[in-house]
């Protein structure tokens, strides 16, 4: 099995696989922890709110999986958010994977939260990046970010920097939604892809 996206009652993961479908590459949903652990690559998308989805991934064995795999896995948005260790959303234990806070914005100079549209990526580091991708956009949704920090593999600046990537080990993660990017996201999908 190549491609696993987790299902997980979060939103979203009909984009993942639409923007997989694009680049010619099949991939499953799935909650079946078998089929997970046996894919090629992971991908742990997410819009929702993280008290809930941690509860249901608890409540699944899911959290005691995800930590466990050791392909490559690539967690988008709430994804992201949910391999730091905290979430200031509802006060939230997270997988703790990456040794990372998630803060909520507070909005100054009439910035607006959520944190809506598209915004340039610096600083690339790490597998998932090529050199041109330094200074392009790419589409966010977030009012939750994660603070910069050792494993910051991008930064975005809005109301003030955060990482808009992260890595640990084999685990990757955007907080931009790459399947809703252009060419920019197909790009960082397919560096993904060839991990």
């Amino acid at each position: 099995m190549p491609i696993a996206i987790i299902d997980y009652n979060a939103g979203n993961v009909q984009s993942v696989l639409f923007a997989l479908e694009r680049l010619g590459v099949g991939a499953v949903l799935a909650d079946n922890h078998d089929v997970i652990r046996s894919a090629d690559k992971v991908i742990f998308p997410g819009v929702g709110e993280a008290n809930t989805t941690m509860a249901y991934l608890k409540d699944q064995g899911l959290d005691r999986l995800i930590r466990s795999l050791t392909q490559p896995v690539l967690g988008i948005c709430l994804g992201m958010q949910l391999l730091c260790e905290y979430s200031e959303e509802n006060d939230t234990p997270c997988l703790g994977i990456i040794p990372q806070k998630v803060k909520r914005f507070r909005p100054q100079a009439g910035e607006k939260v959520p944190h809506m549209g598209w915004n340039s990526i610096r600083n690339l580091k790490s597998g998932l990046f090529t050199p041109e991708l330094e200074s392009n956009y790419a589409y966010f949704v977030h009012s939750y970010y994660a603070e910069v920090g050792p494993y910051s593999t991008a930064t975005t600046d809005y109301i003030h920097p955060f990482s808009s990537a992260l890595q640990k080990d084999n685990f990757y993660a955007t907080q931009f939604h790459p399947e809703k990017s252009g060419k920019v996201g197909a790009q960082i999908l397919t560096n993904f892809l060839m991990l």
